[in-house]
């Protein structure tokens, strides 16, 4: 089989598997438009928000207690048993202490920037929560009717179609 014909089978079993769930190029049915195939309105419900917003952040959480490899078992100096471990090693001029210290750095490095990962979501999205509701309060006591009454929605339906 040439690459091109294993490329095309591949692309082929991609596509007959791709769930209606995830589509990063289209964002699903238009009801207004049936040949389309197409909708272009993103709906986000506030419960999927927020659910995604605790879940990073219990993970932010957790991770930071778990994975502070550089702070556990900690002295009074601050320094941790792996930085103790690497000194000892290197006092006693192994090379594996150098080593060490390399690995707790790069580790140290990584988990900070998944941490911030994860916050940058959590907090995104508690943001994205609070905007939206302002929204909505600032569009709803702004439009009025000629009789100052709030404008139901149905009627604002008629407008957009």
């Amino acid at each position: 089989m040439t690459f091109d014909d294993e490329w095309a089978a591949l692309k082929s079993d991609a596509r007959d598997r791709q769930s209606a769930l995830m589509s990063l190029n289209t964002a699903g049915a238009q009801p207004s438009a049936p040949a389309s195939g197409t909708d272009r309105d993103l709906v986000v419900h506030r419960d999927e928000l927020g659910a995604v917003g605790n879940e990073a952040f219990r993970v932010h959480g957790e991770l930071r207690k778990r994975a502070d490899m550089a702070g556990a078992g900690a002295d009074k100096a601050g320094a941790g048993t792996t930085a103790r471990a690497a000194a000892e090693l290197q006092g006693r001029n192994f090379s594996a202490g150098g080593e060490l210290y390399t690995t707790l750095e790069v580790w140290t490095s990584q988990v900070k920037t998944v941490l911030q990962m994860f916050a940058h979501i959590s907090n995104h999205l508690d943001y994205s929560k609070k905007s939206h509701a302002n929204d909505e309060v600032e569009i709803a006591a702004t439009l009025r009717g000629r009789d100052g009454s709030a404008v139901p929605v149905s009627e604002l339906q008629k407008y957009v179609k």
